[in-house]
């Protein structure tokens, strides 16, 4: 039997082990990182201000999934030059302050992350060409509330159509608007309506494709060259010119400080990730009047003891302040936008 194992032999038998370095809990201390901040993501590499200095950085092998997205505040190892063919690596993801998320649609468990640590949502819709979609805004608006973003409509083209209809929807809520639209010199008239809102936040814009983000984009940052699209005349839809998400500081000379957030059109704005009871806490008046509601309560209009119906017919609450607040709530399970 020389040559071949016995059965002694094989049930003796130990697999050779190979050679590993002893694992440990002990973690880098990270002494000499510096802060950051992400000002825009390409294909796993991130873009990040650096004591006024743009660096390229990948994310560090103990950051595993942590998503790491435009906002974020970061500390960050390794050559922080800046200098072309440098590379940095990000080592920890500060806690954030507020997060702009949405998910692909309403039956979509997966959260996506759009921005960190935004404090202001700045919704762009045309008055015409393409028409204005108030499902979308109203999407729009609910995400605001949900991330604890303030909300800012800004209505562009207002050359073609008055803007009276569509801010009279949503006078009630409380959101502030600015309106825009170009001269007969191409000049962007209401912008600095526009800078001053601005001033003091990092700003999200959104919109649908064709509204004019990227051309106020490109006229409140005159270098960000944000590529412009046209509607077409068929569809009455825009095309996507925007790519990614990337954070731009406004010109200290035109307003008091401030940064804003241009992101790519976005099409749809899943809301699976709402809850009732956390949006009407963006509405402290009417949060206060649903105190004595039964227990799981939505506050919809198909409720039978809802404290906002007590509160209308008593006369203590604004109907159509109410119906606007219900109208925010519905538009979390409507698809058709």
């Amino acid at each position: 039997m020389s040559g071949r194992y016995g059965e002694h032999d094989v049930e003796h038998y130990e697999r050779p082990r190979r050679r590993t370095r002893p694992r440990t809990k002990e973690r880098p201390s990270y002494d000499d990182a510096v802060d950051g901040s992400v000002i825009t993501v390409d294909r796993g590499r991130f873009t990040l201000l650096v004591e006024g200095r743009r660096v390229l950085a990948m994310k560090a092998r103990p950051l595993g999934r942590k998503g790491v997205v435009v906002g974020d505040r970061v500390r960050v190892v390794g050559d922080v030059t800046g200098n072309d063919g440098s590379l940095a690596r990000i080592v920890e993801v500060a806690d954030r302050s507020t997060v702009l998320r949405r998910t692909a649609d309403d039956d979509d468990p997966i959260e996506r992350v759009i921005v960190a640590n935004a404090t202001q949502l700045v919704v762009v819709t045309a008055l015409a060409d393409p028409e204005p979609r108030s499902r979308w805004i109203d999407r729009a608006l609910v995400a605001a509330y949900d991330a604890g973003l303030a909300p800012l409509l800004c209505l562009t083209k207002a050359d073609l159509e008055n803007p009276e209809t569509l801010l009279s929807t949503y006078r009630s809520l409380g959101v502030p608007w600015v309106v825009t639209h170009r001269d007969a010199d191409r000049r962007i008239v209401g912008l600095a309506d526009l800078q001053t809102r601005l001033a003091g936040h990092t700003s999200v814009l959104i919109g649908t494709s064709g509204v004019g983000k990227s051309t106020l984009v490109n006229a409140l940052v005159p270098d960000a060259r944000r590529a412009i699209g046209h509607v077409n005349a068929v569809t009455g839809q825009g095309r996507h010119t925007s790519t990614s998400a990337i954070m731009l500081e406004l010109p200290a000379s035109t307003t008091a400080g401030g940064w804003i957030v241009d992101t790519p059109g976005i099409r749809s704005f899943g809301l699976a990730h709402v809850q009732p009871e956390h949006l009407i806490e963006a509405f402290p008046d009417l949060d206060e009047m649903t105190e004595e509601c039964p227990r799981g309560c939505t506050h919809g209009d198909d409720e039978p003891e809802c404290g906002l119906d007590e509160a209308i017919a008593e006369g203590t609450a604004d109907p159509e302040r109410v119906a606007s607040f219900r109208r925010l709530l519905a538009a979390r399970s409507v698809t058709d936008y």
